[in-house]
């Protein structure tokens, strides 16, 4: 580690809250693909900000958008009409299922599922939700409520209020059928997990969903957080099962890189909504406003939903053609992709940044996630798939903990 990368990385973690693990290592540029830490060594991204950088970093078209836009407007509320606001507002409705033309915009993931709650509860008159099991909405305490992992929500007791909440097991259509009352206001469910582990949901069980919150009177929403804007092989993952949602909540990939989140909706469920009944300060700000049109408008000229569809399959071919005793299943839609393993995954990913100059995430202790912007090459590919196979060949778990308590046990015995 260099002397200047040191400094800023004892700064971040001097400085920083800790409530989220840090990497070793300083990340100072990335292009496409792409990103170099401050030594100058590159990576294989395939972590993407969690999904954000679908178009690739720093896409030429977005990086222009946020210049020209910053010479000309920063700020502007949304009680002020913005020509900028209007134009991305036009782009977005145009490539949402139809029906789904009302949008409240906002920053992030988390607050475009705050907003769905507010929408579903002033829609239906209704308090009660039915959410999935290994399901993940988000860390506000509003929606915590509808995220299944225990250890996102016990740390904050009965300030975390589920009582309204059904979690029911994700796939299981007769539990659905057991959990949608005339008490529901709206089911939530995301059509791949991600954090729960990068599950596809059936089409049996997302059509169910929509019949039956029709049937009883309930909304059905759909977290498209992470699967929207062509990640999934689609625009939205919706369209791989032909159903049209009450609302969907959007954010991560939709500005090419700059934070931004939406709620869209019918006109039946955002007229529902009270004057002033929900709002907030930087929601569609011109910044974000003028990346969001630049990077739909490049997903589509690009083709980019195509791309995703045809990368993720040949990226899943080459991964199930690797023959490892480790791996249990690879399973995924689109360039959203999850290898299960038959143990924890987390000395594998740390064998993928530091010994192959590969990046990706876990999903649940077992699984490896690999969700690389769509501009991703085969070649790439290629390279990301050899890497896996040599630390699948190389890595042993238990070993690795062995030496590591043998360590702490002698570090015990020098300070006693």
């Amino acid at each position: 580690m260099t002397s200047t990368q040191s400094k800023w990385l004892e700064a971040e973690l001097k400085y920083d809250s800790r409530v989220v693990g840090k990497h070793e290592v300083v990340m100072t540029r990335g292009q496409g693909s792409v990103v170099w830490d401050e030594t100058g060594r590159s990576y294989i991204d395939c972590v993407a900000g969690y999904g954000v950088a679908n178009i690739g970093h720093c896409h030429p078209d977005v990086v222009k958008a946020i210049r020209d836009q910053a010479e000309r407007l920063l700020v502007m509320p949304q009680s002020l009409p913005n020509d900028k606001r209007a134009e991305f507002l036009t782009e977005l409705v145009g490539v949402t299922p139809a029906g789904l033309d009302r949008v409240f915009l906002c920053n992030s993931g988390t607050e475009a599922m705050e907003a769905a709650k507010k929408f579903a509860i002033t829609a239906t008159g209704r308090k009660r939700f039915v959410s999935m099991k290994r399901g993940f909405s988000g860390r506000s305490l509003g929606a915590l409520a509808f995220t299944w992992e225990p250890k996102y929500r016990e740390p904050f007791g009965e300030a975390v209020d589920n009582r309204n909440v059904d979690f029911v097991t994700y796939g299981n259509i007769e539990e659905l059928r057991a959990a949608i009352t005339d008490e529901t206001a709206a089911v939530i469910l995301e059509p791949v997990q991600g954090e729960g582990g990068v599950r596809p949901a059936s089409p049996e069980f997302i059509q169910e969903a929509r019949r039956l919150t029709q049937e009883k009177g309930a909304l059905l929403i759909l977290d498209e957080i992470q699967t929207g804007f062509c990640r999934t092989g689609k625009m939205f993952a919706a369209e791989h099962y032909g159903v049209v949602p009450d609302g969907m909540t959007l954010a991560k990939a939709m500005a090419g890189g700059v934070p931004i989140g939406a709620f869209v909706m019918t006109a039946d469920v955002a007229d529902r909504m009270p004057a002033g009944g929900h709002g907030g300060t930087f929601g569609g700000n011109p910044l974000a406003m003028a990346a969001g049109v630049a990077a739909i408008r490049a997903m589509k000229r690009e083709g980019m939903a195509e791309q995703a569809r045809e990368k993720g399959a040949y990226f899943m071919e080459r991964l199930r053609a690797i023959q490892s005793p480790k791996i249990r299943e690879v399973r995924g839609l689109g360039l959203m992709i999850g290898v299960e393993l038959k143990e924890k995954s987390a000395p594998y990913i740390h064998a993928l940044e530091h010994e192959e100059g590969v990046l990706t995430l876990q999903a649940t202790p077992l699984v490896v996630r690999f969700l690389p912007p769509v501009t991703i090459s085969r070649e790439q590919i290629d390279t990301v798939v050899a890497a896996f196979e040599r630390v699948l060949n190389s890595v042993n778990p238990r070993a690795e903990r062995q030496a590591e308590l043998a360590a702490a046990q002698k570090e015990e015995k020098q300070t006693e």
